[in-house]
């Protein structure tokens, strides 16, 4: 029997000077079932002093360790399976059902590890009737819709489908990483259609049947000459191969079954919020104790020496997080602006300061005088910017030259900080009142001589302006590294100071904790804020330095100084103003929604002749094909029927009303739980409204993107849809105003790609569809069809987003064919779009980036791929981003322009919410003709192109009646 008492393995393997695999720091999701028995295959048997088997937690926790220690996460959770049966075994009784039991020697150790995770401070999260790919999933979306980086740690084949820009994976075993190359690699085909191949080629250990006689490189084939499984199976007629041709219509609901089985739930109801994942400081003296209860001896020395470099091993033992007081002195200042550095790399960090008197306050004040140039950032007690409270206030002057001013800190009884409380040292003086605190730097941060610097302003520009502070002149360091590197990279400060000063920031969890353990920015020791807020101003200072000068040189100022830096303060006050929204409105519709559904189910149970569970897909299959016995039910191995929208659609048509009142039974159950329920929760108590908020440095194309809620994505073209915005209304004695632009896409796919037939029929306002049919379809205008309108429609729309034929065909109701040969004509009518598309691919190839036509650059990953599936896929972002993103521009300059031209007329409306490309305001009745004229007449104007810009306006109480 072995004892731990000797070298750790995995530690012997991680201490190999082989550098660590190259991440970004954002959300790491560890696998921890595959990381388990990964651990407890490659470990040699160990046991304990009372003789349990521990290899697999050695294994584990130095994996642990050296993934927290090598890639620095913002946030990190380790996920598990909760028990072998979930959702799938519902309609695929046989899934996994013969996986071998885990061995003896593993199964104590399951507990223990999660035992381990704790120790480290790491949420460990694990939900019934979901597998953790489905939890690993659902974060990943989670993350990404924020704009956040994420780094899947597992090896597993199942969760490749998940990588995309911004997702990654990450082997730790093999200091791997896995992106698009190496998924390619391994299935042939991009991420996007690993479900695809997987769905053909079936999975034996989990018992997903696939098409037999078809393997992995036989199904990348087949996916990469039909696109997708489901336009292999309905075109499987075409093979040549016979036997291959017999097995796919043979086994086509195997097929469809399959891929349900492998295809992965983005949607899954997770435990605990994506924003408690945050990594934070383990409680050293509990991971030491449970290292010891192991006998993990080389890894308990390797944690004390670390403690003891940080100056928090006292005899033995971990002293208290925080103990370590940061020097009251004061801070060396500069007498004179500081010459702009070519580098901003970290030689030291220098000293920080920490504000407590009058006179230091004032000291820092003459110093960034005298600088010109203040790096500022705020400290609040949460992240809402309408709604939090102010806690402190960091100030960079120049490199290594900061100070952090508390005003807002509490005790641990909430009661404001005084020098005598645990949060300072003893003989420091209280914290300055935030009243004289704003006061003494309201002159300066609103002084036009002097440039603030900061990073993601929009925040601090709300909470200064809670205390009547109006933060002017800017940069903004998040929005110079957007214009110079859109699509690259994230933008947020702990990235950038990583790429550009090489250097790791202290995160914020460090300081304040997380899950239970988390406590408000408001209760951090002061030592310990001072530490993290004057690094932040220092960082921001030094990326300012570093970046703002390539601006000129690369061709960026105008787009940066006329678009980007002056939307900043507008779009944090539509932010501040929010819009008002009637939560009766939204309970109603969900109480009819709700009704709906009732009904709906007792309809369903009637013609059933019984009552079943409409939402489960095997119940539903049985009742439809079994009992109903209607036609096209298919049943193979898998001992259930497919009720997918594929199956079941075709049946509604056919008249078959129980399947027509199943459809809408899932239409009306989404929204419900998607819109009408969830926008109730997220209605602010104190104002009433929705305060959404609009992310400035996500996209590729440069538009905004809006989050917490998403005002963007609401359903417009359902009555459904339409009601919820029925819920947004004005306040008493106003009206909202809705402006957008009229076919602005198309209209600059005219201008870019210089089609003068199109520019021709914009300029004599010719309705454009109508046109593109004659020209196309050869049909005189007075003899046009609703129908031959409706195709040239879709062409239009179609060809700037790559359509292909089979799409094209699939929407109007004709062959891929047909499609292709209405394609092949409108670009040979309209040649100059051909033109404009080569030249752009071309260009893009060289370049590694398009730009619209105010020179922003959108840079384009894989345009040069040998891989023909994901070099197309670059190539249709390529041609579609100028355009996008040309729409963006102008839409910005529009809102750029529009407060001041409102002020100038003496009106009072204001601007509330961009939806793409429309304006929503809230305006006076009285004013509402006069802001429609204003507004529609800036929109109209913010570009001079070949092509007259068209902006159309409607008003009405609720936002439905204003569209």
């Amino acid at each position: 029997m072995s004892d731990t008492t000797q070298t750790d393995p995995v530690q012997t393997v991680s201490d190999q000077p082989e550098p660590a695999a190259k991440t970004v720091d954002g959300l790491y999701l560890v696998d921890g079932s595959g990381f388990i028995f990964r651990a407890f295959h490659a470990i040699p048997p160990l046991t304990r002093s009372d003789g349990t088997p521990v290899n697999a937690v050695m294994g584990f926790t130095n994996m642990l360790m050296k993934l927290l220690a090598d890639h620095h996460a913002e946030a990190v959770a380790v996920i598990f399976d909760s028990k072998r049966l979930n959702f799938r075994n519902e309609f695929y009784a046989d899934y996994k059902a013969h996986r071998p039991e885990p061995p003896e020697e593993l199964k104590p150790q399951f507990g223990i590890i999660r035992e381990a995770v704790e120790a480290f401070c790491v949420p460990s999260i694990e939900l019934e009737g979901y597998e953790a790919d489905d939890l690993i999933a659902t974060y990943a979306r989670l993350a990404r819709e924020q704009g956040r980086q994420v780094t899947i740690v597992s090896s597993d084949k199942d969760l490749m489908q998940l990588v995309t820009d911004g997702v990654a994976m990450l082997d730790p075993m093999k200091n791997k990483v896995i992106g698009f190359e190496e998924v390619f690699e391994k299935f042939g085909v991009t991420p996007d259609k690993v479900v695809d191949v997987q769905a053909l080629a079936g999975d034996p250990v989990d018992n997903v049947p696939g098409v037999p006689g078809i393997g992995i490189k036989t199904a990348a084939q087949l996916i990469g000459e039909y696109g997708d499984l489901e336009t292999l199976l309905e075109r499987a007629g075409e093979i040549k191969q016979p036997k291959r041709r017999q097995a796919l219509i043979d086994n086509a609901e195997l097929a469809r079954v399959s891929k349900r089985l492998v295809q992965l739930d983005d949607q899954a109801p997770v435990p605990t919020p994506l924003d408690d994942l945050k990594v934070r400081e383990p409680d050293h003296e509990k991971l030491l104790n449970f290292l010891r209860q192991q006998g993990f001896r080389s890894i308990i020395t390797r944690v004390e020496n670390e403690i003891r470099a940080d100056g928090r091993l006292v005899d033995g033992a971990a002293a208290p997080s925080g103990s370590t007081p940061t020097s009251a002195s004061a801070t060396a200042l500069p007498t004179s602006a500081p010459e702009v550095r070519a580098s901003a790399r970290f030689d030291g960090k220098g000293t920080y300061e920490l504000v407590q008197t009058v006179e230091a306050l004032d000291r820092w004040i003459a110093a960034a005088h005298a600088a010109g140039t203040v790096a500022v950032d705020t400290e609040t007690d949460s992240l809402h910017a309408c709604s939090c409270k102010m806690v402190g206030i960091s100030l960079a002057v120049e490199q290594g030259a900061a100070c952090y001013i508390p005003v807002g800190h509490v005790g641990p009884d909430g009661v404001p900080a005084e020098g005598s409380l645990d949060l300072a040292p003893s003989d420091a003086p209280p914290q300055l009142p935030v009243e004289e605190v704003v006061a003494r730097l309201k002159p300066l941060l609103e002084d036009p001589a002097i440039l603030k610097v900061g990073h993601n302003l929009k925040f601090d520009i709300q909470v200064f302006g809670g205390h009547g502070i109006r933060l002017a002149p800017i940069d903004d360091t998040m929005l110079i590294s957007y214009v110079l590197e859109t699509g690259l990279h994230g933008h947020g400060m702990d990235e950038l100071s990583k790429l550009h000063c090489d250097y790791t920031p202290i995160t914020y969890d460090q300081v304040t904790g997380t899950g239970k353990s988390r406590v408000t920015f408001d209760r951090v020791a002061l030592d310990k804020a001072t530490e993290y807020a004057a690094e932040d101003a220092d960082v921001t200072l030094r990326l300012y330095q570093a970046l703002k000068p390539r601006l000129v040189p690369e061709r960026l100022t105008t787009l940066y100084e006329t678009i980007e830096r002056p939307l900043v303060p507008i779009i944090a006050d539509m932010e501040a103003e929010g819009i008002l929204v009637d939560c009766d409105v939204l309970k109603e519709l969900s109480k009819d929604l709700a009704s709906r559904l009732a009904e709906l189910e007792i309809e369903i149970h009637r013609v059933a002749g019984h009552t079943f569970n409409v939402g489960s897909p095997k119940q539903l299959g049985d009742v439809l094909f079994g009992e109903m016995g209607l036609q096209g039910g298919k049943k193979g191995k898998t001992g259930a029927y497919s009720t997918d929208s594929a199956t079941l659609e075709p049946l509604a048509e056919q008249g078959h009303d129980i399947v027509q009142k199943v459809l809408d039974w899932r239409q009306f159950s989404k929204l419900k739980s998607t819109y009408t329920d969830s926008l109730q929760q997220q209605i602010d108590a104190k104002t009433g409204r929705v305060h959404t908020s609009f992310s400035l440095a996500i996209t590729t194309t440069g538009r905004l993107s809006s989050n917490d809620p998403n005002l963007q994505n609401i359903p417009i073209r359902t009555e459904e849809g339409r009601k919820i915005r029925r819920a947004f209304i004005a306040k008493p004695g106003h009206t909202l105003l809705s402006v957008d632009y009229s076919q602005i896409e198309l209209r600059l796919v005219a201008e870019m790609a210089g089609i003068e037939a199109l520019k021709h029929a914009f300029r004599e306002g010719i309705d454009i569809h109508a046109m593109t049919a004659s020209q196309v379809f050869g049909v005189p205008l007075d003899q046009m069809t609703g129908d031959i309108r409706r195709k040239a429609k879709a062409i239009n729309f179609g060809i700037i987003y790559g359509i292909s034929g089979f799409g094209l065909g699939r929407q109007l109701g004709i062959s891929a064919g047909e499609a292709n040969s209405f394609i092949k004509t409108y670009l040979e009518r309209f040649s100059e779009l051909a033109a404009f598309m080569d030249k752009t691919k071309e260009f893009c190839r060289k370049n590694g980036y398009v730009t619209t036509l105010f020179g922003r650059r959108c840079h384009i990953q894989g345009i040069a791929e040998r891989n023909p599936a994901r070099r197309q896929f670059a190539e249709r972002q390529a041609i579609n981003a100028p355009i996008q993103g040309t729409a963006a521009d102008i839409i910005k300059r529009a809102m750029v322009r529009i407060p001041s031209a409102l002020e100038a007329a003496g009106l009072t409306g204001r601007m509330l919410l961009q939806v793409h490309d429309e304006l929503i305001f809230e305006v006076p009745e009285a004013e509402a003709a006069e802001t429609s004229e204003v507004v529609r007449r800036v929109m109209e104007g913010a570009a001079s192109l070949g092509v007259p810009l068209v902006a159309e306006a409607g008003t009405g109480h609720s936002w439905a009646d204003a569209h």
